[in-house]
Protein backbone atom coordinates (compact mmCIF):
# COMPACT_ATOMS: atom_id res chain seq x y z
CA UNK A 1 0.00 0.00 0.00
CA UNK A 2 0.72 3.49 -0.60
CA UNK A 3 -0.29 6.58 1.47
CA UNK A 4 -0.49 9.87 1.10
CA UNK A 5 -1.13 12.45 3.85
CA UNK A 6 -0.91 16.70 4.11
CA UNK A 7 -1.13 19.77 6.69
CA UNK A 8 -0.39 17.74 9.97
CA UNK A 9 0.51 20.84 11.73
CA UNK A 10 2.91 19.55 13.90
CA UNK A 11 2.88 22.24 16.64
CA UNK A 12 0.01 24.17 15.84
CA UNK A 13 -2.35 25.11 18.59
CA UNK A 14 -2.44 24.86 22.62
CA UNK A 15 -0.08 22.80 23.75
CA UNK A 16 -3.25 20.06 24.68
CA UNK A 17 -4.15 20.55 20.80
CA UNK A 18 -0.26 19.52 19.87
CA UNK A 19 -0.39 16.59 22.16
CA UNK A 20 -3.71 15.78 20.52
CA UNK A 21 -2.68 16.44 17.25
CA UNK A 22 0.82 14.27 17.43
CA UNK A 23 -0.88 11.51 19.45
CA UNK A 24 -3.41 10.55 16.46
CA UNK A 25 -0.72 11.28 13.71
CA UNK A 26 1.27 8.70 15.37
CA UNK A 27 -1.50 6.23 15.85
CA UNK A 28 -2.51 6.68 12.37
CA UNK A 29 1.49 5.99 11.54
CA UNK A 30 1.27 2.66 14.04
CA UNK A 31 -2.02 1.48 12.06
CA UNK A 32 -0.43 1.50 8.81
CA UNK A 33 3.58 0.47 9.38
CA UNK A 34 2.29 -3.18 8.78
CA UNK A 35 1.16 -2.78 4.84
CA UNK A 36 2.85 0.10 3.65
CA UNK A 37 5.51 0.41 1.23
CA UNK A 38 5.74 4.12 0.67
CA UNK A 39 4.45 7.30 2.72
CA UNK A 40 3.94 10.36 1.01
CA UNK A 41 3.93 13.13 3.52
CA UNK A 42 2.39 16.48 1.36
CA UNK A 43 3.30 19.64 3.40
CA UNK A 44 3.14 21.30 6.10
CA UNK A 45 3.55 18.42 8.40
CA UNK A 46 5.29 20.84 10.78
CA UNK A 47 3.47 24.32 11.83
CA UNK A 48 6.79 25.87 11.45
CA UNK A 49 10.09 24.44 10.87
CA UNK A 50 13.22 25.93 10.34
CA UNK A 51 16.89 24.34 10.84
CA UNK A 52 19.96 25.64 11.76
CA UNK A 53 23.24 23.90 11.32
CA UNK A 54 22.83 22.42 14.90
CA UNK A 55 19.55 23.28 16.16
CA UNK A 56 16.57 22.49 14.98
CA UNK A 57 12.54 22.64 16.68
CA UNK A 58 12.15 21.11 19.84
CA UNK A 59 9.35 18.73 20.05
CA UNK A 60 7.39 15.94 17.72
CA UNK A 61 9.75 13.06 19.00
CA UNK A 62 7.20 10.24 18.76
CA UNK A 63 6.25 11.27 15.02
CA UNK A 64 10.24 11.79 14.49
CA UNK A 65 10.78 8.14 16.25
CA UNK A 66 7.91 6.25 14.25
CA UNK A 67 9.51 7.75 10.78
CA UNK A 68 12.70 6.90 11.92
CA UNK A 69 12.15 3.11 12.80
CA UNK A 70 9.33 2.72 9.64
CA UNK A 71 12.21 4.55 7.07
CA UNK A 72 14.69 1.10 8.91
CA UNK A 73 12.18 -1.35 8.16
CA UNK A 74 12.16 -0.22 4.49
CA UNK A 75 9.42 1.84 4.44
CA UNK A 76 9.98 4.51 1.83
CA UNK A 77 9.26 8.02 3.47
CA UNK A 78 9.22 10.99 0.77
CA UNK A 79 8.16 14.58 1.78
CA UNK A 80 6.98 17.32 -0.55
CA UNK A 81 7.70 20.49 1.08
CA UNK A 82 5.01 23.01 2.11
CA UNK A 83 4.79 26.42 2.76
CA UNK A 84 5.27 26.03 6.56
CA UNK A 85 7.61 23.96 6.43
CA UNK A 86 9.81 24.55 3.14
CA UNK A 87 13.35 25.73 5.33
CA UNK A 88 14.31 21.51 6.00
CA UNK A 89 17.73 21.05 5.25
CA UNK A 90 18.99 17.52 5.54
CA UNK A 91 18.14 16.85 9.45
CA UNK A 92 15.05 14.69 8.50
CA UNK A 93 17.22 12.82 5.93
CA UNK A 94 19.90 12.02 7.83
CA UNK A 95 18.36 10.87 11.15
CA UNK A 96 14.96 9.84 9.63
CA UNK A 97 15.50 8.10 6.32
CA UNK A 98 13.03 10.97 4.55
CA UNK A 99 13.44 11.44 1.31
CA UNK A 100 12.78 14.88 1.04
CA UNK A 101 11.26 16.97 -2.64
CA UNK A 102 11.04 20.54 -2.68
CA UNK A 103 8.83 20.90 -6.18
CA UNK A 104 5.86 19.62 -7.71
CA UNK A 105 6.84 16.23 -9.28
CA UNK A 106 5.27 13.87 -11.55
CA UNK A 107 5.95 10.56 -10.21
CA UNK A 108 5.65 6.57 -11.30
CA UNK A 109 4.65 4.93 -8.26
CA UNK A 110 2.77 1.12 -8.72
CA UNK A 111 2.81 1.55 -12.54
CA UNK A 112 0.76 4.84 -12.15
CA UNK A 113 1.97 8.30 -13.28
CA UNK A 114 1.07 11.05 -10.37
CA UNK A 115 1.16 14.66 -10.55
CA UNK A 116 2.52 15.31 -6.26
CA UNK A 117 2.44 18.74 -4.97
CA UNK A 118 1.53 20.23 -1.66
CA UNK A 119 -0.33 22.81 -3.19
CA UNK A 120 1.11 26.54 -2.21
CA UNK A 121 2.89 28.89 -5.31
CA UNK A 122 1.07 27.22 -8.24
CA UNK A 123 -0.99 28.92 -10.70
CA UNK A 124 -0.14 32.39 -8.97
CA UNK A 125 0.59 34.50 -11.97
CA UNK A 126 -2.20 36.95 -11.20
CA UNK A 127 -1.19 37.48 -7.68
CA UNK A 128 2.26 39.44 -7.83
CA UNK A 129 2.34 40.27 -3.92
CA UNK A 130 2.32 36.14 -3.37
CA UNK A 131 5.18 35.92 -6.16
CA UNK A 132 7.08 38.60 -4.47
CA UNK A 133 6.13 37.12 -1.15
CA UNK A 134 6.95 33.25 -2.21
CA UNK A 135 10.27 34.51 -3.95
CA UNK A 136 11.77 35.83 -0.67
CA UNK A 137 10.47 32.85 1.42
CA UNK A 138 12.26 30.55 -0.60
CA UNK A 139 15.15 32.66 -1.91
CA UNK A 140 18.64 31.55 0.35
CA UNK A 141 19.53 34.70 0.83
CA UNK A 142 16.10 35.09 3.25
CA UNK A 143 17.55 32.00 4.97
CA UNK A 144 21.06 32.76 5.76
CA UNK A 145 19.87 35.85 6.77
CA UNK A 146 17.37 34.24 8.87
CA UNK A 147 19.79 31.65 10.37
CA UNK A 148 22.70 34.22 10.99
CA UNK A 149 20.87 37.12 12.08
CA UNK A 150 18.30 35.79 14.56
CA UNK A 151 18.71 33.43 17.61
CA UNK A 152 17.08 30.32 17.27
CA UNK A 153 14.51 31.16 20.62
CA UNK A 154 13.16 34.41 18.47
CA UNK A 155 13.30 33.21 15.21
CA UNK A 156 11.24 30.02 16.00
CA UNK A 157 8.56 31.93 17.96
CA UNK A 158 8.44 34.56 15.30
CA UNK A 159 7.74 31.44 12.92
CA UNK A 160 5.53 29.80 14.76
CA UNK A 161 3.44 33.33 14.97
CA UNK A 162 3.97 33.89 11.60
CA UNK A 163 2.77 30.32 10.38
CA UNK A 164 0.09 30.17 13.11
CA UNK A 165 -1.48 33.36 11.10
CA UNK A 166 -1.34 32.38 7.74
CA UNK A 167 -2.78 29.02 8.50
CA UNK A 168 -6.21 30.60 10.37
CA UNK A 169 -5.98 33.28 7.15
CA UNK A 170 -7.84 30.55 5.42
CA UNK A 171 -9.63 28.86 8.37
CA UNK A 172 -11.73 25.14 7.39
CA UNK A 173 -15.12 26.74 7.97
CA UNK A 174 -14.04 29.48 5.24
CA UNK A 175 -13.25 27.19 2.67
CA UNK A 176 -16.01 25.77 0.12
CA UNK A 177 -15.11 23.15 -3.18
CA UNK A 178 -14.69 26.74 -5.21
CA UNK A 179 -11.22 27.78 -3.34
CA UNK A 180 -9.83 24.30 -4.77
CA UNK A 181 -10.81 26.21 -8.64
CA UNK A 182 -6.81 27.63 -8.86
CA UNK A 183 -5.23 24.33 -8.20
CA UNK A 184 -7.96 22.34 -10.51
CA UNK A 185 -7.28 24.63 -13.27
CA UNK A 186 -3.27 24.32 -12.99
CA UNK A 187 -4.27 20.54 -12.85
CA UNK A 188 -6.27 21.19 -16.21
CA UNK A 189 -3.63 23.03 -17.69
CA UNK A 190 -0.88 20.28 -17.09
CA UNK A 191 -2.88 16.70 -18.12
CA UNK A 192 -3.88 19.04 -21.43
CA UNK A 193 -0.09 18.41 -22.50
CA UNK A 194 0.81 15.35 -19.95
CA UNK A 195 -1.86 13.06 -20.79
CA UNK A 196 -0.38 10.27 -19.59
CA UNK A 197 -0.82 11.83 -15.76
CA UNK A 198 -3.57 9.46 -14.01
CA UNK A 199 -4.37 11.33 -10.98
CA UNK A 200 -2.96 15.16 -9.14
CA UNK A 201 -2.56 15.06 -5.66
CA UNK A 202 -2.75 18.41 -3.59
CA UNK A 203 -3.15 19.30 0.23
CA UNK A 204 -2.37 23.04 1.15
CA UNK A 205 -6.34 23.88 1.48
CA UNK A 206 -6.92 21.84 4.47
CA UNK A 207 -10.40 21.00 2.48
CA UNK A 208 -11.01 16.97 0.74
CA UNK A 209 -12.39 16.14 -2.14
CA UNK A 210 -12.48 13.98 -4.57
CA UNK A 211 -13.12 15.67 -7.88
CA UNK A 212 -13.51 14.03 -11.27
CA UNK A 213 -13.62 15.75 -14.70
CA UNK A 214 -13.68 13.34 -17.66
CA UNK A 215 -10.32 11.23 -17.20
CA UNK A 216 -9.28 13.70 -14.84
CA UNK A 217 -9.19 13.37 -11.22
CA UNK A 218 -7.54 15.55 -9.06
CA UNK A 219 -7.53 14.65 -5.07
CA UNK A 220 -7.22 17.06 -2.32
CA UNK A 221 -6.76 16.16 1.32
CA UNK A 222 -7.93 17.62 4.68
CA UNK A 223 -5.19 19.05 7.40
CA UNK A 224 -6.09 17.54 11.15
CA UNK A 225 -7.48 20.32 12.96
CA UNK A 226 -10.76 18.52 13.09
CA UNK A 227 -12.15 15.39 14.92
CA UNK A 228 -11.51 13.33 11.26
CA UNK A 229 -8.38 13.72 8.68
CA UNK A 230 -8.74 12.56 5.80
CA UNK A 231 -5.75 10.89 3.93
CA UNK A 232 -5.54 8.70 0.22
CA UNK A 233 -4.63 5.08 0.39
CA UNK A 234 -3.31 3.57 -3.39
CA UNK A 235 -3.05 -0.27 -3.45
CA UNK A 236 -0.24 -2.25 -5.73
CA UNK A 237 -3.19 -2.24 -8.41
CA UNK A 238 -3.37 1.28 -8.52
CA UNK A 239 -6.40 2.56 -7.19
CA UNK A 240 -6.83 5.25 -5.26
CA UNK A 241 -9.34 5.91 -2.45
CA UNK A 242 -9.94 9.12 -0.29
CA UNK A 243 -10.48 7.83 3.15
CA UNK A 244 -10.94 9.31 6.82
CA UNK A 245 -8.87 8.66 9.69
CA UNK A 246 -10.92 9.23 13.60
CA UNK A 247 -8.90 11.70 15.83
Amino acid sequence: MYYFVSDIHLGAGSPEQQRRTERAFCRWLDGIKEDASAIYLMGDIFEFWFEYRRVVPQGFTRVLGRLADMSDNGVKIHMFIGNHDMWCMDYLCRECGVELHFHPEVCDIAGRKLHLAHGDNMNIKGQPMLRLMNAFFHSSTARWLFRWLIHPDIALKFGNWWSSKSRKSHAKSDVGVEHLNFLTEYARRHYASHSDTEAYIFGHMHLAHDHREGSLRVLYMSDWSADVAYYIAMDTDGNLELKNFSI
